[in-house]
């Protein structure tokens, strides 16, 4: 069987990563409409992507099975875009007023945590995203994207939000600490109880 290899993401693969967003942050469980859904996560992906200092993929021979976003101080973002930028705005504008409850406690729950955080530390970078495949049977993908991570940031200090509707789990048993919780209500097209989390850790 072939080895999973760190390589540059291909543009072609961009639908499949969105995919994993949807079915990893359960995007369907809070959008109903396949538009909707579809626009949010074109939305998602060209958020994380103009901000990311480092996209790392992992193939196995020409399959995508997982990525990695970071955005690391002090590194460039080679992928920051004009028609990006004017999509992620106009998508903005409509959450606000169609969703504007449910994205705002979101935003300030993580806010109030990284304030909090960041009185004792001093966050180096931020794992922005991090998915893998989950219709593929191949396992130890997002611990192989994070050791090729821990790699080329050795001991730096990083951080992460997260829910308690994704595997939030998968971080603690890989040894970061969980240092805010803040529960919120989504109220979307119904209401959703959450907590919002956010983890750090010291590659």
């Amino acid at each position: 069987r072939k080895k999973l290899k760190i390589k540059e993401l291909q543009k072609k693969d961009w639908g499949k990563v969105i995919q994993f967003a949807i079915k990893g942050m359960h995007f369907d469980e809070y959008l109903k409409s396949k538009f909707l859904l579809k626009a949010y996560g074109r939305y998602f992906w060209y958020l994380e992507y103009t901000n990311a200092t480092q996209v790392i993929a992992a193939y196995e021979g020409d399959e995508l099975l997982g990525v990695l976003v970071a955005d690391m101080k002090g590194e460039p973002k080679p992928n920051k875009s004009f028609w990006k930028g004017v999509y992620i705005k106009f998508v903005d504008i409509i959450q606000k007023l169609f969703f504007g409850g449910g994205v705002m406690s979101y935003n300030e729950a993580n806010k109030a945590m990284y304030e909090k955080y960041t009185e004792q530390y001093t966050p180096d970078g931020e794992i922005r995203f991090l998915a893998a495949d989950p219709e593929s049977k191949v396992k130890g993908v997002g611990t192989f994207l994070l050791n090729e991570l821990t790699k080329r940031e050795q001991s730096k200090e990083i951080y992460l939000f997260t829910d308690t509707n994704c595997t939030y789990q998968f971080y603690e048993k890989r040894g970061f600490e969980r240092i805010g919780e803040k529960e919120i209500v989504l109220g979307l097209s119904e209401d959703v109880d959450l907590k919002c989390l956010l983890y750090r850790k010291q590659l």
